[in-house]
């Protein structure tokens, strides 16, 4: 487990630990505002309260007069095709009141509430996207080992005489790579003992790997490091509100205040890890992808040694030996102008 990895995951805990801080403190608040505004709660109990129960009419549930009476003119109502009057109401269906539209989260408006630590976030999403982009087209085949340059150096080492140093170093000129580079410089070791070859091919490779994973580091150093600002950024923002929640007027509403600042707090955390997973994942894909080329190019070099070894102590060659030396420019003859004739002289008399 490398450092970046177990950085993303202690900040993933902490997180964690400060959202269920958060919300226990959100339903302390709101318990004691639930529990007071609950419609299902039995009604009080008269007599528990030694309150005297109220009276009720003697005459209304066992069927005196007055029950009768309501009975016939019911029943002649019902007779005549009449409603009796408020048992429409009750019959007809209550108003339901139409539910409430819940709003809806407005991604950039949430990212512009996140603070100032927002902005730090963005320039290393910008940052994740170049060097993405650049590695992308920087990590071609083509960048490093070129399928043309394989093909080439197969032919000359398939030759009666075997592999030449100079065809082999002129082909390298042809198609400049990071391959390309090794294999030059294992071809200016050429007739040096054997150790002395491998520990130049060594260092050649070593530097070729070091340039390729330069831009990859600017990857790892974001899926780092963009966790830990919107970490910040949420600390800060939990600080910020229960702060003003604590500080709120008698009688506001604390509950709602608190819940806006934790939501609000929780951004920066959602945008760091937005831009660090991307990150990661190109990371990942790019240092895989300079291991495999990587192979190749050693695979290639393994296999153009043996040719080598014949020219050890035979032959010792320099880089300009190998680079074919560039036309002289022709010098320009300088134009003979013919000299005037001169008269001869009069003769004396």
């Amino acid at each position: 487990m490398n450092h970046a990895t177990y950085t993303a995951r202690q900040a993933g805990w902490f997180i964690l630990a400060v959202t269920l801080a958060a919300l226990v403190c959100l339903y302390a608040e709101l318990g004691p505002a639930a529990s007071a505004a609950d419609p299902g709660a039995a009604p009080p109990d008269p007599a528990a309260a030694g309150e005297a129960p109220p009276e009720t009419d003697p005459t209304a549930g066992d069927g005196g007069p007055s029950a009768v009476d309501a009975d016939a003119a019911a029943d002649a109502d019902l007779a005549a095709g009449e409603t009796p009057e408020g048992e429409g109401e009750e019959a007809a269906p209550a108003d339901v009141e139409a539910p409430e539209v819940l709003e809806e989260i407005n991604i950039l408006e949430l990212l512009v509430k996140g603070g100032n630590l927002m902005w730090p976030i963005a320039a290393m999403s910008l940052l994740v996207v170049t060097f993405g982009v650049e590695r992308l087209l920087g990590l071609r085949r083509r960048k490093i080992l070129p399928p043309e340059l394989i093909a080439g150096l197969g032919k000359l080492a398939g030759q009666k005489g075997g592999l030449d140093p100079r065809q082999a170093y002129k082909l390298c000129q042809q198609f400049p790579s990071s391959g390309a580079a090794v294999i030059k410089t294992m071809l200016l070791k050429v007739g040096r003992p054997h150790s002395e070859l491998e520990h130049a091919v060594t260092e050649a490779n070593e530097r070729e790997a070091a340039r390729l994973y330069t831009n990859v580091r600017w990857l790892n150093l974001a899926a780092g490091v963009t966790p830990l600002m919107g970490l910040l950024g949420t600390v800060w923002g939990m600080i910020d509100a229960f702060f003003k929640t604590a500080n709120l007027p008698v009688g506001a509403n604390k509950a709602e205040h608190l819940a806006d600042g934790i939501y609000v707090a929780l951004v920066t955390t959602f945008a760091g890890l937005a831009v660090a997973i991307p990150a990661a994942v190109l990371a990942h894909f790019y240092e895989g992808r300079i291991q495999k080329l990587l192979r190749e190019l050693d695979e290639t070099l393994l296999g153009l040694m043996p040719q080598l070894e014949r020219f050890e102590g035979r032959l010792r060659v320099s880089k300009e030996q190998m680079e074919p030396a560039p036309e002289a420019a022709p010098v320009a003859k300088p134009a003979v102008t013919a000299a005037p004739k001169q008269q001869p002289a009069p003769a004396v008399k």
